[in-house]
């Protein structure tokens, strides 16, 4: 096969799922990753890239379809970047899932591995998210269609999500269906409002502009909070905007402003200020309730989570006289739901605003056994905490997508817990870090959790145990 990026394979049927939403097919004995196709279709492959073992492109022309395809719902599929298994019926998406997390674990972690329990699928594959962020711009980004449109242009005034691989355009939203409403109608009200009153949308790349994005979160307790976020201060338009929203939409139980005058959406360092409510809301687990601020972190598909953290717990094997020491503990969520049955809990947690949280959260559920601590598990989990809070009889560790540092797993096999259960949002670096683990430790449970449908993230939970020769 020529090294020539711009040649195009013909009539190339789509073999098998690889991973992280691609499949693979097989020409001339190199494997081909494809993004935008499923097996089963027929297809003609430009390559974007061409190395000596393998090559990846996407589809260019359809020659056929695989027979299970579906009829997307969204009429957005395939240019906002969300939700890009619509085409694949629910079934088929998880029976890939669990085939992503058997391979990964199998191909990166080289260890021996018990059978895997099947994955867990939501009841809910659309209106699942409890948060979504919207962002607000001046250049929309054209389809293939409206490119060719000498009427249409680019600078137009949107909202919604920024296209995939385009930094300073936003795909205009008329309906997603991630999250139940009003979440749409309010979106809507921003936009419109904004536009007839001649209010500026941000400019990305210029930095100019006002409006710039909005977050809403729906709970299950039907609390709803609304966060709009903007340039600089503007009182008039601010006042007009913020009272406007709260009539169309009395049902927003808190709203917030926030003045982000850098050049990155990223929160962590803003201010929200309540404009009308008590500036956060209730969220619950099973019987646990959480108070979720517009900077907490929470699972973002509530009913799903509950099913997470009862796999957890059920992996945990708890019987009331465990000390259970949550790692990445967050908002101290997991330690919470799993409280019940342990005699302590302590939380570790690098963020301190997190940690905070979850001490709020402990008292609000009067639970006096839970205990967070803010700062670098290496530094915290020392000899003398260990004196003072007793060792580990179970360790939860649920880390970001990049896994645990190599520094923390040492100090797991340092800590010695009989269990340890580890919840993953990426089965490629927990299996990197349970190969580490398996010096001391054997797999002994496997649970994927489906959070995401119509999306190729998935998640997985592990249990261990110490081997008893060890």
């Amino acid at each position: 096969m020529k090294k020539n990026k711009k040649i195009i394979l013909e009539k190339v049927l789509v073999e098998d799922y690889a991973a992280e939403g691609k499949s693979l097919a097989h020409v001339d004995g190199k494997v081909i990753f494809i993004d935008k196709a499923v097996p089963g279709d027929v297809v003609d492959i430009r390559l974007l890239k061409n190395k000596k073992d393998w090559a990846a492109g996407h589809p260019v022309f359809f020659h056929s379809y695989a027979s299970d395809r579906v009829e997307p719902f969204c009429s957005h599929f395939g240019i906002c970047g969300g939700c890009k298994w619509q085409m694949l019926p629910y079934p088929k998406q998880l029976q890939y899932k669990q085939q992503q997390v058997a391979d990964q674990l199998q191909r990166i972690g080289h260890i021996q591995l018990p059978a895997m329990m099947p994955i867990v699928g939501g009841e809910e594959q659309r209106y699942y998210r409890n948060k979504l962020e919207f962002t607000f711009a001046n250049k929309k980004y054209l389809t293939n269609d409206e490119v060719k449109m000498k009427e249409v242009s680019q600078y137009q005034n949107v909202a919604g999500f920024h296209a995939p691989g385009v930094f300073d355009k936003v795909v205009d939203i008329d309906t997603c269906y991630l999250q139940h409403e009003p979440t749409n109608r309010i979106r809507k009200l921003v936009k419109h409002f904004a536009i007839a009153n001649g209010y500026t949308f941000y400019d990305i790349r210029l930095h100019t502009g006002w409006l710039r994005t909005m977050q809403v979160r729906l709970c299950t307790t039907s609390q709803l909070m609304v966060n709009i976020v903007v340039a600089h201060q503007q009182e008039v338009w601010l006042k007009a905007l913020l009272d406007y929203v709260m009539k169309e939409e009395p049902s927003i139980t808190t709203l917030l402003y926030t003045i982000n005058q850098k050049w990155n959406d990223s929160m962590y360092d803003q201010t929200p200020i309540a404009w009308h409510g008590p500036g956060y809301v209730m969220e619950k687990l099973e019987d646990f309730v959480f108070k979720i601020g517009p900077k907490s972190f929470f699972q973002t598909n509530t009913k799903q989570a509950e099913n997470l953290y009862r796999i957890t717990r059920s992996f945990a094997e708890l019987n009331g006289t465990q000390t259970v020491y949550d790692l990445y503990c967050g908002t101290g969520s997991i330690g919470i739901f799993v409280s019940a049955l342990a005699k302590k809990i302590i939380g570790v947690e690098l963020i301190d605003a997190a940690i905070q949280d979850a001490k709020e959260n402990a008292l609000l559920n009067k639970i006096t056994h839970a205990h967070f601590f803010t700062g670098d598990v290496a530094d915290v989990c020392t000899e003398d905490f260990f004196t003072k809070h007793g060792r580990p009889d179970v360790i939860i560790t649920d880390p970001p997508r990049a896994g645990m540092h190599e520094k923390l797993v040492r100090q797991i096999l340092a800590m010695d817990a009989p269990i340890v259960v580890y919840v993953s949002c990426n089965p490629a670096t927990q299996a990197r870090d349970i190969k580490l683990l398996d010096e001391k430790y054997q797999v002994t449970k496997m649970q994927p959790v489906d959070m995401f449908p119509h999306t190729h993230h998935i998640e997985n939970v592990v249990q261990l145990k110490k081997r008893h020769n060890i």
